[in-house]
């Protein structure tokens, strides 16, 4: 069994974690996917190694309750090889029984498909209060409509999504988000690089490629962006169809960017959502929503587009969160071995300070990384940062020892105090067996008041790290069912006043890496034993709920109020 959590670090004794503040880290989490039956290995190219970086990127993941009985149930993207589609691979839905175990419903609900898989996003696009899909692909990406009863059909065609592109496009990150605030889920994608098997160099035939003196994949910088450009925006006519608004939308300004994840949230808390996209080896977007259709592109005005020193990195996973509860979106992008992830502080106001090294982030930089979170794992209150990793290069460690292919997942803790400790991976021993990860999502599978973490392994079964939580701190979940706002209540802010502090979620289509988090909002509350809440809908209006009690989950419909009360069985 793989523990996360148990390890002594920095001198620390091995059982319960304390920081310096001496407060225990209380958050035990076990690897339980093969009891659970998540066996399937995530196929992605070759495993020793990638003669492509079409092999290298892997996929994302997500919690999604397809049949809405109240239990997360699980969809785990996969690729190919180079040479084919093995048996038995491809997209899996897993139904969540109820008792800890999951069952492979994938051909029974129409989700079999084959390919390079990259991202997934989720949300209600038609509004009949079921959960859609849409994944990412290189190649065609697929819109699958949730028929309600269990299945889904591939709508993609006559939605007016399909795309018509010699080489393939290459679909990375996707977000649902209502960017005209109409009520319906219009879609984000960014794409990646111009990649064609026929014609894209590999390392024998360009001596470019190469890392640290290694022969490795080629890319991303060498390759044009991919087909039909950077970005792409479609509007729901509300309907079951979208429309191209790239161009209108002013979308398709920055041409050369490497997409990949893609979060939509209200960055400046005007009422109004806007687009961040972590870019691989370019600066990162920031899209500010101009309230009339139209969007700007700010991410290097406002401070998210470079390292704190002014470089280009490697973006790939985004985590949203308060990580310091004063009531902003904060951002943490995850990057390259060799260079630290970013945490930007957010003053409300979309301006962002990079904290990293103030934070003490900075001090693990030895890892490629990829799905993230900024996710309370303990209840506490103050949230923490989740991350996993993996190299790109499998065949790199044969040489150089210090770049592993498989390595550690990071879990910093958060001291209160502005500043965190990387308390369960030092030197790579917070695992028993390391991996190659990419996506990750965040949820409670067994619905017991904590937040458990699925994670996409490169051709490996997935893990599913359940968190046995020991100690007795309060929590709180939000469900939310928008009226005037689109039905998943996609975009929607909430903050949570406890403890004297504020601490403030958004309901995102994507985040981590190319994956999608549990939508049921949840604030791990420390010792307080209520909370005041405030959400503000993707529609604009505000609604504010006093002393809610905690230890319980709250569904909460768009102007009506708290409909639902649930009490989880294990708490």
């Amino acid at each position: 069994m793989e523990l996360l959590g148990q390890v002594a670090t920095r001198g620390l004794k091995q059982g319960a974690l304390s920081a310096p503040s001496g407060r225990p880290f209380d958050a035990h989490f076990v690897d339980v996917a093969a009891s659970a039956g998540l066996i399937s290995p995530t196929i992605y190219g070759g495993v020793d190694h990638k003669k492509y970086i079409l092999e290298a990127d892997g996929c994302g993941c997500a919690f999604i309750d397809y049949d809405n009985d109240g239990w997360m149930d699980i969809f785990i993207l996969s690729g190919m090889r180079l040479n084919g589609v093995p048996e038995n691979t491809g997209n899996r839905l897993y139904k969540n029984n109820r008792d800890g175990t999951f069952m492979n419903v994938t051909e029974k609900a129409g989700l079999s498909s084959s390919g390079w898989a990259m991202g997934v996003c989720v949300g209600d696009y038609n509004n009949d209060g079921f959960e859609d899909l849409f994944c990412t692909y290189y190649g065609q990406n697929k819109l699958y409509r949730n028929n309600r009863d269990g299945t889904f059909t591939d709508v993609t065609q006559q939605a007016g999504l399909a795309l018509s592109a010699n080489p393939p496009a290459w679909g990375a990150g996707c977000s649902f988000i209502d960017y005209d605030r109409d009520g319906n889920l219009d879609l984000f994608l960014s794409t990646y690089v111009e990649f064609d098997l026929k014609t894209t160099p590999t390392a024998e035939h360009d001596v470019n490629c190469n890392w640290k003196g290694i022969p490795v994949n080629c890319g991303p910088r060498g390759l044009p962006p991919s087909f039909p450009g950077a970005h792409v925006l479609y509007r729901n006519n509300g309907d079951g169809t979208f429309t191209d608004v790239t161009k209108q939308a002013k979308i398709d300004g920055p041409r050369r960017a490497y997409g990949m994840t893609v979060v939509a949230a209200d960055f400046d808390e005007d009422g109004w959502q806007d687009i961040y996209v972590a870019c691989d080896s370019t600066p990162s977007l920031l899209y500010m929503n101009n309230h009339d259709g139209t969007f700007r592109e700010e991410g290097l005005f406002r401070g998210v587009a470079l390292s704190e020193d002014g470089g280009e990195q490697a973006g790939m996973g985004v985590g949203l969160g308060d990580y310091n509860r004063d009531g902003h979106l904060d951002i943490f992008k995850t990057n390259f071995s060799d260079d630290t992830s970013d945490l930007y502080r957010n003053d409300g106001h979309a301006n962002f300070q990079d904290v990293s090294r103030a934070s003490r982030i900075a001090e693990e930089s030895r890892y490629t990384s990829w799905g993230t979170g900024i996710v309370d794992l303990d209840n506490n209150g103050d949230p923490d940062i989740f991350l996993v990793t993996g190299s790109v290069y499998p065949e790199v460690e044969k040489k150089l020892s210090q770049y592993p292919n498989k390595s550690p997942r990071l879990l910093f803790r958060n001291l209160g105090d502005g500043t965190f400790e990387e308390i369960g991976q030092q030197a790579g021993t917070g695992v028993t067996t390391p991996h190659s990860s990419r996506g990750c999502a965040f949820g409670d599978f067994d619905n017991d008041g904590d937040l458990d973490i699925l994670i996409v392994n490169m051709n490996e079964p997935p893990s599913l790290l359940r968190n046995d939580i020991k100690g007795n701190y309060h929590w709180i979940k939000v469900k939310l069912i928008g009226t005037k706002s689109n039905r998943s209540a996609i975009g929607a802010r909430v903050v949570a006043h406890y403890g004297g502090k504020s601490n403030v979620q958004t309901l995102a289509s994507q985040s981590s890496y190319l994956s999608a988090n549990d939508p049921r909002l949840h604030f791990g509350l420390g010792d307080a034993q209520q909370v005041d809440v405030d959400i503000f809908w993707p529609s604009g209006e505000v609604e504010h709920l006093k002393a809610v009690k905690a230890d319980q989950l709250i569904t909460v419909q768009e102007g009506k109020g708290i409909i639902a009360k649930t009490q989880f069985r294990n708490t």
